[in-house]
């Protein structure tokens, strides 16, 4: 299941060359992750499970300005043990794609902060 989050590119997000700067896309990357996570999370299963990037890859296509509506498209692929790989596509409205994202997302213990299992019924609630 992919889930959808929409972003308008602001003025602190442009760079020296007039496009998002890449770090902001990272930025992006994890809001749509985190959007994702609340749509569907309740308030105590926030509180009992937290995510932590482990890796970020991002390629770069095309640039955004600054105004833009973007389509960030996210969905997850099977988790392993403490570990699950997601997806970021990244588009302008006009279909383009701007950036493509593979990040790795620990879960952890919400009150010990230590590596927590992904249960099939956690994993279940993202697909």
């Amino acid at each position: 299941m992919r889930f959808k989050h929409q972003i308008t590119v602001q003025p602190e997000d442009i760079d020296q060359m007039g496009h998002v700067n890449n770090v902001v896309y990272l930025r992006y990357v994890q809001e749509t992750a985190e959007a994702h996570w609340k749509s569907f999370a309740t308030a105590d299963l926030q509180k009992e499970v937290v995510w932590v990037v482990l890796r970020h890859e991002i390629d770069y296509h095309k640039p955004a300005f600054e105004g833009d509506l973007l389509e960030c498209e996210t969905w997850v692929e099977e988790a392993n043990g403490v570990k699950m790989p997601r997806n970021v596509v990244i588009k302008n409205e006009k279909g383009q794609q701007l950036i493509s994202a593979k990040t790795l997302w620990c879960a952890l213990d919400g009150k010990t902060f230590r590596p927590k299992r992904i249960e099939p019924s956690l994993y279940e609630q993202f697909i």
